[in-house]
């Protein structure tokens, strides 16, 4: 029995999400996560998934969503990220069925300082499931980590209690990923912060468990977003076996992992540091940098090929000025717009095979 004999295609939530990431940590896989910006790229990942077989889990940053809008639109008071993460919700709801893959649709990190977008896509959340039964999307991340742990986890207690009525997830993060991504930057947070004590892990289930089953946690193990050189960064994905085995023993439970674990700043990871963190229960991995360069590296070398086609509307530089073949064919969009989706491609099929992920339906 496959994946697809347990969960439909297409924008699944509530217990089917459940469902998903139970049967990841049974077969040992995870579900990398991929940044979504423009319908190009979430039409990537999705092709990408489709072709291998796989689950795939969509998301949008505050900043990505902002840019799916449009940057003529103002983001005051967060309008524009609201905006953009709804476009997006239902582009992705409009297609992802006929790619026909199971697809988790979310949003990425919401700090402090972020939390009307949350509330915004909240709002939206309630409204389809009024109408459908289920929310627009299928989980959202709230990330207080910079902020006091009492706080943190109050706070996220009470959006989770938001959550729940709908069966909508929520992912939370306790530690810091270090480094800088889309405008939140922990690069001069205390090394420390980037290890959670297993102490604090079990305070988040503490609060969080009696409400509903549906949450995931960020632990840190010394992750930061983006790539850096060999040395830089020094990842333990052991510690979250650590956690695993503590929130056992304090709950007495039967479940090797009663966690469900999120991997962040998984771009640069090595193929050993992933399979650790998957076999300590993690289930979902986000990945972003890789992406992005790899979409560029396509849009980048098919400019750099026919730079002597892209100068003018009409004729080759390289041929002379007596050249009148039309350019059009090079210029247009959707040719060198491809060739970007096709190097992403790639690379959310390279993040499939590092976490286990490829022909798991």
């Amino acid at each position: 029995m496959g994946l697809l004999d347990i969960v439909p295609s297409g924008v699944i939530t509530g217990d089917n999400v459940k469902k998903l990431f139970d049967y990841a940590q049974e077969h040992k896989f995870a579900i990398p996560a991929i940044n979504c910006t423009t319908s190009s790229t979430v039409n990537a990942a999705l092709e990408a998934a489709r072709d291998q077989k796989s689950p795939l889990i969509i998301q949008f940053s505050n900043g990505g969503a902002a840019f799916y809008a449009g940057k003529g639109i103002d983001n005051k008071d967060q309008h524009a990220s609201i905006l953009g993460s709804i476009a997006g919700a239902y582009h992705v709801r409009a297609v992802a069925k006929h790619y026909g893959v199971p697809v988790v649709l979310h949003s990425d990190h919401c700090a402090k300082e972020l939390l009307p977008w949350l509330d915004g896509m909240l709002a939206a959340d309630e409204v389809y499931f009024k109408e459908h039964g289920e929310p627009l999307f299928s989980s959202h991340m709230i990330d207080l980590s910079a902020d006091p742990k009492e706080y943190n986890i109050a706070t996220t207690k009470k959006y989770f209690e938001r959550c729940a009525p709908m069966k909508l997830w929520l992912e939370m993060e306790i530690g810091i990923t270090g480094g800088e991504e889309d405008g939140v930057n922990n690069e001069s947070a205390d090394k420390d912060a980037l290890y959670t004590p297993s102490e604090d892990v079990y305070e988040v289930y503490e609060a969080l468990s009696p409400i509903a089953p549906y949450f995931s946690i960020a632990a840190a193990f010394g992750n930061v977003h983006g790539v850096y050189k060999p040395g830089n960064v020094v990842l333990r994905p052991e510690l979250l076996e650590q956690h695993q085995k503590f929130v056992k023993d304090k709950i007495s439970g039967d479940s090797e992992h009663p966690l469900y674990l999120v991997f962040h700043g998984g771009s640069g990871s090595s193929a050993e540091e992933i399979q650790t963190a998957v076999n300590n229960g993690v289930v979902k991995m986000n990945v972003d940098t890789d992406t992005q360069f790899a979409y560029l590296a396509g849009v980048r070398d098919f400019v750099l090929e026919h730079q002597d086609r892209l100068m003018k509307q009409i004729g080759d530089l390289s041929k002379g000025e007596g050249d009148s073949t039309p350019n059009k064919k090079y210029y247009d969009p959707r040719n060198w717009i491809r060739h970007g989706e096709k190097t992403m491609y790639k690379r959310v099929q390279q993040a499939n095979s590092d976490l286990g992920n490829a022909g798991t339906l």
